[in-house]
């Protein structure tokens, strides 16, 4: 199936291009209207009222020591005084400090090092919360291969720390399946069981306790991310699980929530969470900048890594050189990140009410899709994304192919035919790989307040729905 694919892909774009046509999109929005805000290659628009605090703080002098201190009173006001937060420039950021400073062996001091190791459970976009380490067990170690644009030493395996490794555990009930033009693995995560999963994780971390040294997770709340299990307060088992675990083992649990919104989405105390951290320019409104947020005790030492925790004769402020100056956000990834975050502690319904209208959008296209895909939908909100979640791996069984399924490793390769579908119809895409596709405003699909413009949004979900078509038939799917 993925052979014919391959060769017949230039006829499945040329169909799609005509498609926008039929569906009526117009030559003056192609290109300038997306499924999402959150896609790191084409950040989604500034809100008019963050785009106005950037203005006015542009000609003025403000040391950003006091913009710090903004930022961490803005979050304890919302968490309470126990939690710290720190700005820093990108998620991926936040990410290489927090394994750094948390998770890897003391480079000083006399003798050899000891070596650490972090667990992570095997899910999505394993390449950012579990690439800072070396993959153990060697069966892993070529996991993130044919991820980015540059491979091996100078590629992600560059990110590894000093002395740590990471062990990859794989989730109970989750499919792991080869797919795709490039026929790489499509984590599948629809059926994941927490409880069985967090038995495996700990039998694991048990094994290895007298090396361990972290746990991290994804932040997200969807069943196509495995999280689609929940408390009664809506709550995902695992990742509160993952937390409780962390606590017993005294390591801590460290959070990668890029496309999730503070204060609005997951919820650092109810799962637990020593460090969650956010990439202000996808769902959270602000600029291109990175945000941690943490209990107190371990915010220390990554404060004072990014050389905001005071100075050395006394101060609780500071903004000057320690070992992670090169993160620096700057005064405009400060002033950005302090705006969105008002707005999201003050109106959370600016991220809510475009979600529901895009979920109800979503329903009503959906409805008039081919019925053998609609079938094996499954169609979820996102709060913590402020998104709308469609996933497809349930069109897969009864020993049977289903909808072809593209691998990360295709959309690094531009192989990704579902999305390159979405482009040639003239809409920047989103995430649409491993069977699971996120919508979420924000790139021309919304006024400078944030409220959604429907007919943006609708072609962009009509362009979705239209590809998820092409595709099926060529792959003899549908008829």
């Amino acid at each position: 199936m993925y052979r014919h694919l391959e060769k017949n892909k230039n006829l499945i774009l040329a169909e799609a291009e005509k498609a926008s046509l039929d569906i009526g999109i117009p030559s003056d929005l192609k290109g300038n209207i997306g499924l999402t805000g959150a896609v790191s290659g084409c950040h989604g628009l500034l809100l008019g009222e963050v785009a106005r605090a950037l203005d006015a703080s542009a000609r003025k002098v403000i040391p950003n020591k006091f913009l710090d201190e903004e930022v961490r009173e803005i979050v304890k006001d919302v968490y309470g005084d126990e939690y710290d937060a720190a700005v820093v420039s990108t998620c991926e950021a936040a990410l290489w400090v927090s394994f750094d400073v948390l998770a890897t062996p003391p480079f000083t001091g006399r003798g050899e090092a000891y070596r650490a190791r972090y667990i992570a459970p095997y899910e999505r976009h394993m390449h950012h919360q579990a690439a800072y380490g070396r993959p153990f067990p060697g069966k892993y170690k070529d996991l993130y291969a044919d991820r980015g644009c540059t491979a091996g030493e100078l590629g992600f395996y560059g990110k590894r720390h000093y002395n740590l490794d990471v062990i990859i555990v794989p989730l109970e009930g989750a499919k792991y399946e080869c797919h795709g033009l490039k026929y790489h693995v499509a984590p599948l995560l629809m059926g994941v069981d927490p409880k069985k999963s967090l038995q495996k994780i700990e039998e694991v971390a048990t094994r290895h306790a007298s090396e361990l040294s972290a746990f991290t997770s994804l932040g997200y709340d969807t069943p196509g991310y495995g999280y689609g299990v929940m408390d009664e307060e809506g709550v995902p088992l695992l990742q509160k699980g993952l937390g409780e675990m962390a606590k017993k083992f005294n390591v801590p649990y460290v959070v990668d929530n890029a496309w999730g919104v503070p204060f609005v989405g997951t919820d650092p105390r109810k799962i637990n969470a020593d460090i969650i951290m956010y990439s202000a320019d996808k769902s959270a409104l602000g600029p291109t900048a990175g945000l941690i947020i943490g209990k107190e005790d371990v915010m220390i030492p990554i404060r004072r890594a990014l050389g905001i925790h005071g100075e050395r004769f006394g101060t609780g402020t500071s903004h000057g050189k320690a070992a992670y100056v090169t993160v620096d956000p700057g005064k405009e990834g400060l002033v950005g990140t302090i705006a969105a975050l008002k707005i999201l502690r003050d109106r959370p319904e600016v991220i809510i009410k475009p979600m529901d209208q895009i979920y109800e959008m979503v329903l009503e296209e959906f409805e008039h899709i081919d019925s053998k895909i609609k079938e094996g939908l499954v169609i979820s909100k996102s709060v913590n994304s402020g998104a709308v979640e469609i996933n497809y791996e349930n069109t897969w069984g009864n020993d049977e192919m289903g909808l072809p399924i593209f691998p990360i490793e295709d959309f690094y390769a531009g192989t990704e035919l579902l999305m390159n579908c979405i482009i040639r119809m003239g809409i920047v895409p989103t995430i649409t790989y491993d069977a699971n596709i996120f919508i979420s405003p924000g790139l021309g699909t919304t006024d400078e307040d944030g409220n959604l413009l429907e007919k943006p949004m609708r072609y962009t979900i009509k362009a979705v729905a239209r590809s998820l078509e092409i595709i099926g038939r060529y792959s003899g799917f549908i008829d």
